[in-house]
């Protein structure tokens, strides 16, 4: 938990999270990074630096689809972080 809450105390990551969790309840379910770069209005290497420390964080998965990335919730840890936060159904 630790982890998620340091990768998460970045004002970048903690939107581009919250834009994947809008993405989860939409039909979508994955984001691509051109996406989350034109709502930041960041560049490619520091969205990939923020990608980065949220997959190792636990936060998002990230997949290859063809030459583009697509990011996705992390399902058992939005869990955890609900449980922690006390969500009802989380």
């Amino acid at each position: 938990m630790a982890a998620a809450f340091k990768a998460l105390s970045n004002p970048n990551r903690l939107a581009a999270y919250l834009e994947l969790l809008r993405c989860r309840g939409a039909s979508i379910k994955t984001c691509a990074m051109q996406d989350l770069m034109d709502m930041l209005k960041i560049g490619a290497p520091t969205l990939s630096h923020h990608i980065k420390e949220m997959v190792n964080a636990g936060l998002i998965e990230v997949e290859r689809e063809g030459k583009f990335l697509r990011c996705q919730v992390n399902e058992a840890t939005r869990q955890k972080l609900g449980r922690f936060f006390g969500a009802k159904g989380a």
